[in-house]
Protein backbone atom coordinates (compact mmCIF):
# COMPACT_ATOMS: atom_id res chain seq x y z
CA UNK A 1 0.00 0.00 0.00
CA UNK A 2 1.42 3.30 -0.77
CA UNK A 3 2.14 6.23 1.31
CA UNK A 4 -0.43 8.88 2.21
CA UNK A 5 2.08 11.69 3.11
CA UNK A 6 5.94 11.31 2.26
CA UNK A 7 6.77 14.57 3.26
CA UNK A 8 5.18 14.27 6.57
CA UNK A 9 7.14 10.96 6.74
CA UNK A 10 10.25 12.49 5.74
CA UNK A 11 9.32 15.38 8.46
CA UNK A 12 8.69 12.53 10.99
CA UNK A 13 12.48 10.63 10.25
CA UNK A 14 14.11 13.84 10.80
CA UNK A 15 12.41 14.49 14.34
CA UNK A 16 12.78 11.18 15.21
CA UNK A 17 16.76 10.72 14.32
CA UNK A 18 17.43 13.86 16.07
CA UNK A 19 15.43 12.44 19.06
CA UNK A 20 18.30 9.90 19.63
CA UNK A 21 21.22 11.98 18.61
CA UNK A 22 21.64 10.00 15.50
CA UNK A 23 23.90 11.64 12.85
CA UNK A 24 22.52 10.36 9.84
CA UNK A 25 18.87 9.36 8.59
CA UNK A 26 18.31 8.33 5.30
CA UNK A 27 14.64 8.82 3.43
CA UNK A 28 13.34 7.33 0.12
CA UNK A 29 14.04 9.37 -2.74
CA UNK A 30 11.56 12.26 -4.64
CA UNK A 31 12.37 15.55 -6.20
CA UNK A 32 10.33 17.18 -3.76
CA UNK A 33 12.03 15.81 -0.72
CA UNK A 34 15.15 16.48 -2.71
CA UNK A 35 14.36 20.90 -3.19
CA UNK A 36 12.78 20.52 0.65
CA UNK A 37 16.17 19.21 1.92
CA UNK A 38 18.44 21.46 -0.38
CA UNK A 39 16.66 24.41 1.61
CA UNK A 40 17.49 23.05 5.07
CA UNK A 41 20.94 22.94 4.14
CA UNK A 42 21.32 26.32 2.81
CA UNK A 43 19.52 28.20 5.98
CA UNK A 44 21.72 26.02 8.15
CA UNK A 45 19.66 23.05 9.66
CA UNK A 46 20.94 20.41 8.29
CA UNK A 47 25.02 19.48 7.48
CA UNK A 48 24.14 17.97 4.15
CA UNK A 49 22.23 15.88 1.46
CA UNK A 50 23.26 13.61 -0.81
CA UNK A 51 21.41 10.88 -3.18
CA UNK A 52 22.24 7.57 -2.87
CA UNK A 53 21.15 4.33 -3.07
CA UNK A 54 18.65 3.05 0.13
CA UNK A 55 18.97 -0.27 2.13
CA UNK A 56 16.09 -1.45 -0.31
CA UNK A 57 17.95 -0.82 -3.47
CA UNK A 58 15.07 2.16 -4.33
CA UNK A 59 16.92 5.98 -4.53
CA UNK A 60 17.39 7.84 -0.67
CA UNK A 61 18.20 10.78 0.50
CA UNK A 62 21.14 10.74 3.03
CA UNK A 63 20.43 13.72 5.65
CA UNK A 64 23.64 14.83 7.87
CA UNK A 65 21.78 15.95 10.41
CA UNK A 66 23.05 19.21 12.61
CA UNK A 67 23.97 20.02 16.44
CA UNK A 68 25.21 22.23 18.35
CA UNK A 69 26.20 21.89 21.91
CA UNK A 70 24.76 18.69 21.75
CA UNK A 71 21.55 19.75 21.15
CA UNK A 72 19.87 19.55 17.82
CA UNK A 73 19.56 23.15 15.41
CA UNK A 74 16.23 21.59 14.67
CA UNK A 75 13.66 22.60 17.54
CA UNK A 76 10.75 22.27 15.66
CA UNK A 77 9.90 20.95 12.52
CA UNK A 78 6.25 20.63 11.77
CA UNK A 79 4.14 19.81 8.66
CA UNK A 80 1.09 22.73 7.78
CA UNK A 81 -0.67 21.87 4.87
CA UNK A 82 -1.58 18.02 4.77
CA UNK A 83 -3.55 15.66 1.99
CA UNK A 84 -6.66 16.47 4.07
CA UNK A 85 -6.30 20.16 4.61
CA UNK A 86 -4.33 22.62 1.86
CA UNK A 87 -2.89 25.75 3.10
CA UNK A 88 -2.04 28.61 0.96
CA UNK A 89 -0.82 32.25 1.42
CA UNK A 90 -1.03 35.04 -0.72
CA UNK A 91 2.59 36.81 -1.19
CA UNK A 92 1.66 39.34 1.08
CA UNK A 93 0.68 36.45 3.53
CA UNK A 94 3.86 34.80 3.54
CA UNK A 95 4.29 33.89 7.50
CA UNK A 96 6.98 35.12 10.08
CA UNK A 97 8.13 32.16 12.10
CA UNK A 98 8.72 33.03 15.78
CA UNK A 99 9.72 36.36 15.18
CA UNK A 100 11.84 35.90 12.06
CA UNK A 101 14.08 33.51 13.54
CA UNK A 102 12.59 30.38 11.90
CA UNK A 103 11.64 29.41 8.24
CA UNK A 104 8.58 28.42 6.57
CA UNK A 105 8.83 26.44 3.36
CA UNK A 106 6.22 27.53 0.03
CA UNK A 107 5.85 24.92 -2.71
CA UNK A 108 5.19 28.19 -5.53
CA UNK A 109 5.28 28.55 -9.13
CA UNK A 110 8.83 29.57 -8.94
CA UNK A 111 9.77 26.33 -6.85
CA UNK A 112 9.91 24.99 -3.67
CA UNK A 113 11.33 27.90 -1.58
CA UNK A 114 12.24 29.53 1.71
CA UNK A 115 9.77 32.74 3.32
CA UNK A 116 12.70 34.84 2.47
CA UNK A 117 13.25 34.14 -1.39
CA UNK A 118 9.40 33.89 -1.55
CA UNK A 119 9.01 37.57 -0.18
CA UNK A 120 12.01 38.70 -2.34
CA UNK A 121 10.66 37.24 -5.73
CA UNK A 122 7.16 38.31 -4.03
CA UNK A 123 5.00 34.63 -4.66
CA UNK A 124 3.21 32.78 -2.79
CA UNK A 125 2.00 29.36 -2.45
CA UNK A 126 1.65 26.22 -0.42
CA UNK A 127 2.94 26.29 2.63
CA UNK A 128 4.28 22.83 3.28
CA UNK A 129 5.85 22.80 6.59
CA UNK A 130 7.90 25.15 9.75
CA UNK A 131 11.07 25.21 10.50
CA UNK A 132 12.73 26.67 13.93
Amino acid sequence: MGMTDPISDMLTRIRNAQAIRRGVVEIPYSTIKEHICAILVTEGYVAGVEKCDGADGWPALRVKLKYHNGRPVIEKIRRCSRPGRRLYCGKGEVPRINRGLGIAILSTSKGVLSTRQAREMGVGGELICTVF
